[in-house]
């Protein structure tokens, strides 16, 4: 939900059944789900809710992330949210799209930080779980290795504070949300890609790998006996839009092609705990290339001379990179969903253009090969995976 790339920066005994629900085998027919993140269809008039939310089935999603955010005192969602996040709720259903809600502090100063505010947001995840009873996925928190929505990263020795706070939100939540049904689905992380680790530095912010390896420690020294976490998020975007998914990284960074090093990471966090590590479901639940916006359909977008906005390729390499995209992430054996971040893109060239729909809701012509690409990964047979 940031400008990061252009920024400087279970139970360990699980039921096979319950496990067998995440993780895919090479030749599970299931595939990924793929969808995108996107706020703009939760409106207040139901019809026009319905509408938004078409553009992704027309786009071949059958899957949708919206957030809703919390701030310290809310044990519950005020009642004109719940009206649009209803909307939505309705709406999907009727399309067949799994519905995603990700509760955040929408500013850093509102962090969870004490354990009264932890309890409180806790009691507001299950609050919006209770109202909106077909959705089985809460995402909690968002890019907490960032100072941008997590206060204080590091106390005044330089130690990481946030993830060990984040950790105990994480338990907090994932208690209340199964005590209102077994069968929600917790999502935690929803990881930056990269960060400096560096408590000197102006900005502070963590890498996921530094984070990854804190939530551990911090988990194990509790003595928790249940899991935190059903699935573990991440935003794996790459530096620059021009950039191929498929590069790796040989620092601390993490993107699509670096896999391997995240489920080792987990492992090295959780494995021989009561939590999933090297074998815990994951999601990228955040991941964009933005387009840039041909003279014909620049009507709608304002900032057009924004520096910001050269950050883009052209449709044609938008529609590649997607595709790329989906094929790792469709080899890659515990990786449940992909989720673009946007459906359609936002209007301002200071944010965001990377859906497949221009800010008006009218088609790129990237929008087939996405489809293409979309549908074959959702069955398990866009990529030919190697043994």
């Amino acid at each position: 939900m940031t400008r990061v790339l252009l920024a400087a920066g279970l139970a360990a005994t699980v039921a096979f059944g319950a496990w067998f629900f995440f993780v895919r085998s090479s030749d599970d027919a299931r595939g990924i789900w793929v969808g995108a993140l996107e706020d703009s269809v939760k409106l207040p008039e139901p019809d026009l809710a319905d509408q938004r939310v078409e553009l992704a089935k027309r786009a071949g999603f059958d899957a949708l992330n919206i957030t809703t955010p919390w701030a310290p005192g809310q044990t519950e969602p005020e009642e004109s949210e719940l009206r649009v996040l209803r909307n939505v709720e309705r709406a999907t259903e009727r399309q067949g799209i799994r519905l995603l809600i990700t509760v955040y502090n929408l500013r850093n100063r509102d962090t969870p930080e004490t354990d009264e505010e932890q309890q409180q947001f806790a009691q507001h995840v299950a609050a919006l779980a209770r109202d909106l009873p077909s959705v089985r996925y809460f995402v909690i928190g968002n890019e907490p290795n960032l100072n941008r929505f997590w206060l204080p990263q590091f106390d005044e020795s330089g130690q990481d504070v946030a993830a060990p706070a984040y950790t105990a939100l994480l338990a907090r939540v994932y208690d209340s949300l199964k005590a209102v049904s077994p069968r929600i689905k917790v999502v935690g992380g929803s990881l930056s890609p990269r960060g400096d680790d560096n408590p000197a530095a102006p900005r502070h912010t963590q890498s996921p790998t530094v984070y990854i390896r804190d939530m551990g420690r911090a988990y194990r020294a509790t003595g928790r006996t249940k899991p935190i976490m059903d699935i573990f998020a991440i935003h794996p975007y790459l530096e620059r839009s021009s950039i191929s998914p498929t590069r790796r990284h040989l620092g601390t960074s993490i993107g699509i092609a670096d896999y391997e090093q995240l489920v080792d990471l987990l492992g090295e966090a959780f494995d021989g705990t009561a939590q999933l590590g090297s074998k815990l479901p994951i999601a990228y639940t955040e991941f964009g290339v933005q387009s840039a916006i041909p003279e014909s359909a620049q009507g709608p977008y304002t900032n057009l001379q924004s520096p910001l906005g050269l950050d883009a390729v052209d449709e044609a390499t938008q529609a590649d990179y997607y595709r790329q995209a989906l094929e790792l992430a469709d080899c890659q054996p515990t990786v449940v969903g992909l989720i673009i971040f946007h459906l359609t893109d936002e209007a301002d060239l200071n944010r965001w253009q990377s859906g497949p729909y221009y800010a008006d809701g009218k088609p790129k012509t990237s929008l087939s090969a996405i489809r293409d690409a979309a549908e074959k990964a959702r069955r398990g047979k866009l990529a030919s995976c190697p043994d």
